[in-house]
């Protein structure tokens, strides 16, 4: 019989993704801090207006947002780590990306509306069925009172066309989104939903984040109530929630601004 090794098995999937992951940087700042520029309000880092990895300056459109970033840059420790960031990464975004590409971004968001989360549901079990019904009705019921758009419903994945009107709706209240901030943050929160609806929900004020996050995982839930959760799924769920909150963050902080 072998000798049993002294080394616990490594799994090589998980050394090449921890090899993948660059190093994080050191901390090079004492203090973080906002200051007025232009219109807007830049980070500061020891006084120097902090850039975005693209070079861009990172200039805020509120001095509330603002502060925000600056409190997750001074709560970083030795080393900055990006992933304890979420309100930072969602400004690199609008800034660098999204604010070219505004048309794109809300065509990307009105493609999540015509294949919505909130329209398909399970046909069983009936306490799945009834779950969805309770936490996605009211929703759906908002976006025709509020936004005008009446959506179909489906049974399992059998895809439905959405009325041409509904999606009209959706894209009208998309077009009245000029914020870059706010377009990328409601671009994080449809992602992670898989729903415009409840993205647009919370960007309105409709939804909290908790409560968006809550009525998009209610599939997720009842399998975890009914077979439980590994850590791995855990771990990936707490981030998801950082970022949602993040987001909802942003998107408050733009009603605040109109």
């Amino acid at each position: 019989m072998p000798a049993m090794s002294e080394h616990p098995a490594v799994d090589p999937m998980r050394a090449a993704q921890a090899n993948m992951r660059p190093p994080l940087a050191g901390r090079f700042y004492a203090q973080a801090g906002v200051a007025p520029q232009g219109t807007g309000f830049a980070l500061t880092l020891d006084g120097r207006s902090a850039r975005t990895p693209a070079k861009n300056p990172l200039v805020l459109s509120t001095r509330a947002l603002a502060e925000l970033i600056a409190a997750e840059w001074q709560g970083q420790g030795e080393q900055i780590d990006p992933t304890s960031m979420p309100l930072t990464r969602i400004a690199n975004s609008a800034i660098d990306g999204v604010a070219s590409h505004m048309s794109a971004v809300r065509d990307e968001i009105a493609g999540y509306a015509a294949a919505d989360l909130l329209c398909y549901r399970a046909a069983e079990p009936e306490e799945l069925a009834n779950a969805q019904a309770a936490a996605f009705d009211p929703v759906l019921d908002w976006a025709h009172e509020a936004l005008g758009a009446r959506f179909l419903l489906s049974e399992g994945i059998r895809h439905v066309a959405q009325p041409p009107a509904a999606l009209a709706a959706i894209g009208a209240a998309l077009a009245a989104i000029e914020d870059p901030f706010a377009l990328a943050a409601l671009h994080v929160a449809t992602t992670l939903t898989g729903s415009a609806l409840l993205a647009l929900a919370l960007s309105r004020g409709r939804l909290a984040a908790d409560e968006a996050w809550r009525v998009a995982h209610v599939d997720e839930d009842f399998q975890i109530s009914r077979w439980g959760e590994d850590s791995e799924a855990r771990a990936r769920r707490n981030f998801q929630w950082r970022e949602i909150e993040a987001a909802g963050t942003i998107l408050a902080a733009a009603r605040s601004r109109d």
